[in-house]
């Protein structure tokens, strides 16, 4: 049975370890962290949809705009906006503070869809990585449930649903330092991006 993946980006939180400033139009290396992450999974999805509380500034960006249906502020609000918007039977999720997402990556991630699971995530132990993850449309009414209910934990997915593991030495074979899991959150962090992990982009002299 052949399934569609759309790409989803998040962009709702409230960036205040970043001191109000909206992550996802900071700076790393001259280019936006949402312009990175546009050009990380460019070609890999027909459907891109980006979840956001301020739709207006983002009017003039290659993805389709959409809203948080629930209000209570978590990524759970924002993967359940993105699977109910989305017309694929799989959403691919990233958040907009980890601007060092690699294209390959996310490939394999999608590679390892399989109709009798609805989420296929990087796992370290019992450690999952929620906001670099693939989740199928059948996660609705479960997120629902607990949104409903107040429970806004992205984990309570992983210990319901159907889970298919994707280990990180296998993600490490395409991305050896595994920076697609980095999320820039403070200023400190951004820094270090600058000074270290960004310096294994750039070209050798």
């Amino acid at each position: 049975m052949q399934t569609t993946c759309a790409g989803i980006i998040l962009s709702g939180g409230l960036n205040s370890r970043m001191g109000g400033r909206n992550k996802a139009l900071l700076d790393l290396g001259g280019r936006s962290f949402l312009d990175r992450i546009l050009t990380a999974i460019d070609g890999c999805f027909k459907e891109l949809l980006l979840v956001t509380r301020q739709p207006e500034l983002y009017r003039n960006q290659p993805v389709r705009i959409v809203e948080d249906i629930f209000k209570l502020r978590t990524p759970l609000t924002g993967i359940h906006s993105g699977l109910v918007n989305m017309t694929a039977d799989y959403g691919f999720v990233t958040s907009c503070d980890t601007p060092l997402l690699k294209t390959d990556l996310v490939r394999m991630l999608v590679r390892e869809i399989d109709v009798d699971v609805d989420i296929v995530a990087p796992a370290s132990g019992s450690y999952f990585q929620p906001l670099c993850a693939v989740y199928s449309k059948r996660c609705i009414p479960f997120i629902e449930d607990r949104l409903g209910r107040g429970d806004v934990k992205t984990d309570s997915m992983y210990e319901t649903l159907k889970v298919k593991r994707i280990p990180y030495a296998q993600l490490q074979v395409v991305d050896p330092k595994l920076d697609s899991f980095f999320n820039i959150n403070t200023p400190e962090d951004l820094k270090f991006a600058n000074q270290t992990v960004y310096i294994r982009e750039r070209p050798q002299a």
